[in-house]
């Protein structure tokens, strides 16, 4: 378990982001760069926050996911479709490096905050737009979740059970691949600026990032007219794949994707006349007789409790995972040696645990120097530190611009 330190000294540090995105892919690329050493200043509507903050489970009143999505971000107010709150986003996009808006195509552009606008001020700033079908096409202008990415993807169609309904995720999926996406383009158009010395649009559709993680299933279709079938935990590729109740009533996920392994594992379950069958030699034969590979891989395992099962396919080096809820990840020796799990200290909920960045750097590591902060929290500090004097931040909080 990992104690964040400061965040100024992340690989990013020096680099300002503005997020004025709401929900979850802007926001997640944003604490991805946050997490990286980025300075991050979240921009909130002063009558409607992001509503990512009433989403989920609380705690006394206190909401939890907010913690995580709003980490490393400093909170600041404003009204972009008042005067006041749209000279306080044109400091702040002066200052900036980035700024990730998810506003429906247009939106910026009435308020006369359009790239044209923020470039004029600042030709370096990478504007990241990140919106449910993009800036062009017929779907434009339509609200767009990640809900509606999942659907349109393909991803839903080829979920689920043979004979049940096409399946959703129970989380944010297409957000969380649109926001690796979204950090991934800011990078991109990061580097071409030093190379041409000026900032550009970066355009990402939500509907886009998952649907490249799915394979080739576009190239499939046109060269065999055919679509990926619901296979449920199985795999067309190779088996035995699938999940397995073991004596104790847990589960354990096994995956044969290589030849060697897959011998392995029925040796291992004590059926090794298997090999020996003309179909096993191929992924995609064996996944032909699945039934006949679960069957005998599902009964040696019903037969063994967790523990012993997971050390069995360890010792033959055979590939299996066990299936873990949160609490078995918090517990689980190689999550803590990675140090995947930080425990930071929240004003609200005390130690708080979340789970840190995505990887490590050998220079320096991503840091959590503090959570999702309070609504507006850091308005007078940011405003103060752009210029605007203790009179003009009364004038623009009495107005409600800020």
């Amino acid at each position: 378990m990992t104690v964040s330190r400061d965040p100024s000294a992340g690989a990013l540090a020096g680099l300002r982001v503005v997020d004025a995105s709401t929900l979850f892919a802007g926001p997640m690329a944003a604490m991805h760069l946050g997490d990286m050493g980025a300075e991050v200043i979240k921009v909130e509507h002063p009558a409607k926050p992001d509503p990512s903050r009433t989403h989920g489970v609380a705690k006394d009143g206190v909401n939890l996911w907010w913690k995580t999505l709003g980490r490393n971000k400093r909170t600041v107010t404003a009204d972009l479709a008042d005067e006041g709150g749209r000279e306080v986003f044109l400091a702040l996009a002066a200052t900036a490096d980035v700024v990730i808006e998810n506003f429906r195509p247009g939106t910026l552009e009435r308020w006369g905050l359009g790239y044209e606008e923020l470039s004029a001020r600042n030709p370096g700033l990478v504007l990241a737009r990140v919106t449910g079908f993009g800036q062009l096409g017929p779907y434009r202008a339509r609200p767009g979740f990640g809900t509606l990415a999942e659907a349109m993807s393909g991803f839903a169609a080829t979920t689920g059970e043979p004979d049940g309904p096409p399946t959703l995720p129970p989380f944010g999926l297409a957000d969380g691949v649109a926001s690796l996406a979204t950090a991934f383009a800011i990078m991109v158009a990061l580097s071409s600026r030093e190379q041409r010395g000026r900032g550009q649009v970066v355009d990402v559709a939500i509907i886009e990032p998952i649907l490249a993680m799915l394979g080739p299933q576009i190239t499939r279709w046109d060269q065999l007219r055919t679509v990926q079938p619901r296979t449920g935990n199985r795999s067309t590729n190779n088996a035995p794949r699938n999940t397995y109740r073991t004596s104790d009533g847990h589960w354990v996920a096994v995956s044969t994707s290589a030849q060697s392994v897959a011998e392995r594992v029925v040796r291992l379950v004590g059926r090794p006349d298997l090999v020996e069958q003309p179909w096993f030699a191929s992924g995609a034969d064996r996944a032909r007789h699945a039934d006949e590979l679960d069957e005998a891989v599902g009964a040696w395992i019903a037969q063994r409790t967790r523990e012993d099962v997971v050390a069995a396919f360890e010792a033959a080096q055979a590939a299996i995972a066990p299936i873990y809820d949160a609490a078995d990840i918090v517990a689980d020796p190689q999550f803590r040696a990675l140090g995947t799990i930080h425990e930071i200290t929240d004003p609200e909920l005390g130690p708080t645990l979340m789970q840190g960045p995505l990887f490590r750097l050998s220079g320096n590591d991503g840091v959590i120097g503090f959570t999702g902060r309070p609504h507006g929290a850091d308005t007078g500090e940011v405003l103060d530190e752009l210029g605007f004097t203790p009179e003009r931040i009364a004038e623009l909080r009495a107005r409600g611009a800020v």
